[in-house]
């Protein structure tokens, strides 16, 4: 994903004039980001549900419910960084660890015992502004964007619709990716381990192609140059030109790679 760096004082400036608490268990922030820019979503307990603004900024609303914890104990925090901002749901540390901390991309903490608070993510995201959602226990899923979107759960299903790029992960749930592109500068891979995973791809691009399950068929709209041995549960070879890798992986569940319409 290209980045277009903007200050981190001026990001900064945005979140505090836009950031506002609406109840005791409710967060809501709105701001700009830059074309390239992001916004990430970390959370631990809910989903994460993105769709397209309609009004050229980024909004996220935050709501917090629990039966036995105190959810007022569960802060959202924003941090702004050349990226874009990350937001995160930040629970109570567990004696004796290190307190938690909302950091971007891989950084921060984010361990829990005994809080059943649920967070649960809406966040509205304008046109080629990225979108990364990130939770453990929750589903995942971005509605119709315009700009690359990266989802990742563990316990919960993923769907991501965008006219960008797409890339997906989970281990507890289904991954269904439509995107308008799929030229990914690292390659790409869409993993679980119970679950389908099922792409919509554009009509035509250059892949090496590995799919690979245990309980379940592969099963492919596109021509594919075979290499090694063929099997319903293994497929290797090229689309197109090959190039760039493209690994999909689970173990109960079927592969399905489909031509965009």
């Amino acid at each position: 994903m290209r980045r277009t760096f903007m200050s981190v004082v001026g990001t900064a400036a945005v979140m505090l004039a836009c950031t506002s608490w609406a109840s005791a268990q409710d967060f809501q922030w709105r701001g700009a980001l830059s074309n390239g820019q992001a916004i990430e979503i970390k959370g631990v307990n809910g989903s994460v549900h993105a769709s397209l603004s309609q009004t050229g900024q980024v909004e996220v609303t935050a709501s917090k419910t629990a039966r036995r914890s105190n959810p007022a104990e569960v802060r959202i925090e924003a941090v702004p960084h050349a990226g874009g901002v990350t937001i995160c749901a930040v629970y109570p540390s567990p004696a004796g660890r290190e307190p938690n901390t909302c950091e971007p991309g891989s950084g921060g903490r984010s361990s829990t015992r005994d809080n059943d608070t649920v967070v649960q993510f809406e966040v509205r995201v304008p046109p080629g502004v990225g979108f990364i959602g990130r939770t453990v226990n929750g589903d995942v899923e971005a509605d119709s964007l315009q700009s690359d979107s990266h989802a990742n759960t563990v316990n919960g299903s993923v769907k991501v619709s965008t006219t960008g790029l797409a890339m997906a992960n989970t281990v507890n749930g289904s991954v269904t990716a439509t995107m308008g592109r799929a030229d990914w500068e690292q390659g790409a891979s869409f993993k679980t381990v119970n679950g389908g995973i099922t792409l919509m791809l554009p009509s035509a691009f250059d892949v090496n192609l590995r799919a690979d399950t245990v309980n379940g068929t592969v099963t492919s709209d596109f021509p594919i140059t075979m290499t090694g041995t063929i099997s319903p549960r293994h497929l290797q070879g090229t689309v197109g030109a090959g190039g760039r890798d493209l690994t999909l992986s689970t173990v109960n569940g079927s592969i399905k790679l489909l031509r965009a319409q």
